[in-house]
């Protein structure tokens, strides 16, 4: 099977499994930082499975509405189910292309074991972020997450390392943030610094200090600085995109506050 006809099945196949965004990068493109402080050496692909030839990265979103009400036990549930959807899925198409004579493997969606190791050591052993980047799936933002045009920065990823050849994505080279500093201006923490990823590197303890203690209420992550960005498509399929709807005092928008406030009263601590 060439490289075309193997991605087109690939792409098939995430469309059976209701996976929105699927992107193919070459490794080689780590070699190439495409910005500076890039990725180390042995946070890319090869070094961590030598065999690999392209890495195939997959995306799917966080429901926008239930993102408004974070940090809250909806979000909590719907961002655990994405990420079990995202391993089983990543699983099942590694195993795809292992079974058609590519040995590949599948990398979960986080690399560290719990919130409170995340904190003390705030790293990863591989960034989804920059993969998705390199497969053309979206841009960095102020905020540090990659943003996409469907949704935004309302998607998490999983990464498949392949020894096949696939035919590579485009890196999108217009950057999707406005520079709005909604995030930055709403991060109870000020994690976020107001300068363009990755001069303004996020504040990655103080992030990792609030998940760990919304997790103690089972209501991390906090999710607030991607609900509040005004980018992605998702805003107009859900009818929320005036920016004004996340300014308190603002009555147009008491039906979505007091759902809010609902949702949060209630299933955690």
């Amino acid at each position: 099977m060439s490289g075309t006809s193997l991605k087109q099945e690939i792409v098939r196949k995430c469309a059976e499994l209701d996976i929105p965004l699927v992107g193919c990068t070459p490794v080689e493109r780590w070699d190439q930082p495409l910005f500076e402080p890039w990725v180390p050496e042995e946070f890319r692909p090869r070094a961590i499975y030598p065999e690999a030839k392209s890495a195939i990265v997959i995306g799917m979103p966080v429901s926008l509405p239930v993102v408004d009400t974070a940090p809250s036990i909806w979000y909590y549930e719907l961002y655990r189910t994405v990420n079990a959807l995202l391993d089983q899925n990543a699983y099942r198409i590694a195993s795809f292309l292992t079974g058609q004579g590519f040995p590949s493997v599948a990398v979960p969606r986080d690399g560290y074991g719990s919130i409170a190791i995340l904190r003390e050591k705030p790293v990863a052993f591989f960034s989804h972020r920059h993969a998705a980047y390199l497969a053309g799936l979206g841009t960095f933002g102020i905020n540090n997450t990659l943003l996409t045009p469907a949704y935004g920065p309302r998607v998490r990823f999983a990464t498949i390392f392949t020894a096949a050849d696939l035919p590579p994505d485009p890196v999108i080279s217009e950057p999707l943030c406005i520079r709005c500093m909604r995030c930055v201006d709403s991060c109870p923490v000020h994690a976020i610094g107001r300068e363009d990823y990755p001069a303004g590197l996020t504040d990655k303890k103080a992030c990792a200090t609030r998940s760990e203690a919304l997790s103690k209420r089972f209501i991390s992550p906090c999710g607030i600085c991607i609900k509040v960005c005004p980018v992605g498509d998702d805003r107009a399929v859900y009818l929320r995109e005036d920016k004004g709807m996340y300014d308190e005092g603002d009555d147009r928008f008491a039906p979505y506050t007091h759902a809010a406030k609902h949702v949060r009263a209630y299933g955690s601590r």
